[in-house]
């Protein structure tokens, strides 16, 4: 898979989402990343479905809705109706992940696990033939702005090679300080989806960091 970015909506101006989303697309992100919070699992609250309903009607690209709930299950089917695309969920918090995973395909959707920076890759063993993306948390979830965890590229590793193992080639996601200065480290790590949040919002002019570190991937991997 070529790798794409994913604007990561957590970081951009609420007060202006449907613009922010038409200055990312514009810029070249293939996918909105939509980052759910409850205020346990993570320390923040953030959307719920009537705020993915109406990033839904002014979005052109897939939205993936990463889940971080105490109880993603109870929410599933009501983020399917809001338009997801594709919905992530945390193994850390999921007993029953193989279930979690049939289910929401079963709604004709994407399924995707996400990872902890604390979490071992192992964490996927028995579910890396059922994913179709695993998301590699480069930092502790919860707020935008942080800085990345270098060891991050070495899980990314990790995550490739056991999903190769098991014959699937879904995409590695990375989620967590990608910026302009790590993105083909990442890439080269195995990473085909950058979401990327700060990056992008951070400097006021969304479309145009997005068209710059979507340029800067396609280079780097046209010279590799």
């Amino acid at each position: 898979m070529t790798p794409i970015i994913a604007a990561s909506l957590l970081s951009a101006d609420f007060a202006a989402l449907g613009r922010d989303i038409a200055d990312v697309e514009r810029g070249g992100a293939e996918l909105l990343h939509v980052d759910v919070m409850d205020g346990h699992f993570v320390p923040n609250l953030s959307m719920g479905p009537p705020v993915v309903s109406a990033i839904r009607r002014v979005a052109h690209v897939p939205l993936d809705v990463h889940l971080m709930l105490d109880n993603p299950d109870g929410f599933i089917r009501a983020f399917v109706d809001a338009g997801a695309s594709c919905i992530t969920v945390h193994v850390e918090v999921l007993p029953h992940l193989h279930r979690t995973l049939q289910f929401i395909r079963s709604c004709g959707i994407k399924a995707g696990v996400a990872l902890n920076p604390s979490t071992p890759v192992g964490a996927l063993e028995e579910v890396a033939g059922d994913v179709d993306q695993v998301l590699v948390m480069s930092v502790n979830p919860g707020f935008g702005g942080q800085t990345f965890i270098p060891r991050s590229e070495s899980k990314i590793r990790a995550v490739r090679a056991l999903l190769d193992a098991a014959g699937n080639r879904a995409p590695v996601a990375v989620d967590g300080g990608v910026d302009r200065g790590n993105a083909l480290r990442v890439v080269e790590a195995g990473a085909s989806i950058l979401v990327a949040g700060n990056a992008i919002f951070a400097g006021g002019a969304a479309e145009r960091a997005t068209r710059e570190l979507c340029d800067l991937v396609k280079a780097g991997v046209a010279g590799s």
